[in-house]
């Protein structure tokens, strides 16, 4: 990760833990932004359940958010600074328990989906994009959740 992306790894951080206070309490934070890929870290500590595993709602959350910050950085990245960004739509998948600590991973879409995306945004001030996140135990690549977001940006 380069110093570019460490700054904008830690601004999201900052931003998210000043304007969506629950962040902080969760202890989420960002791991990385790096090659269009937004990594989060979920404690299971604040967040743990009746089961000794990360809460569902917590999992929703740090998915949702993923999304929303992969977003956040990338409109940065084009010189779009006065979107408003929200979560439409999401479709969540619990397949494995998270026992440990969980890093919530989203990736970029595909560079038609988001041409398109910015094309319309351009065009007529509000535009949406489906997002993909995962979660994994910390060291494990195997997904434990999958979600599917549609985010609406506005002017």
């Amino acid at each position: 990760m380069n110093d570019n992306d460490l700054a904008q790894a830690k601004a999201l951080e900052a931003l998210l833990h000043h304007d969506i206070p629950l962040t902080a309490d969760m202890g989420m934070n960002v791991l990385s932004w790096h090659d269009r890929t937004l990594r989060l870290h979920l404690s299971l500590a604040p967040n743990v359940n009746h089961k000794n595993t990360l809460f569902g709602g917590s999992l929703y959350c740090g998915a949702v958010l993923a999304g929303w910050g992969w977003l956040h950085l990338r409109l940065k990245e084009v010189g779009i600074d006065d979107a408003h960004i929200v979560i439409q739509e999401g479709q969540i998948s619990y397949p494995l328990p998270v026992k440990t600590d969980a890093v919530a991973i989203c990736d970029a879409p595909d560079d038609a989906a988001w041409e398109r995306f910015l094309t319309i945004y351009r065009r007529r001030g509000r535009a949406r994009l489906t997002l993909h996140t995962q979660i994994t135990e910390q060291y494990c690549d195997e997904p434990a959740v999958t979600f599917s977001g549609q985010f609406v940006i506005h002017r």
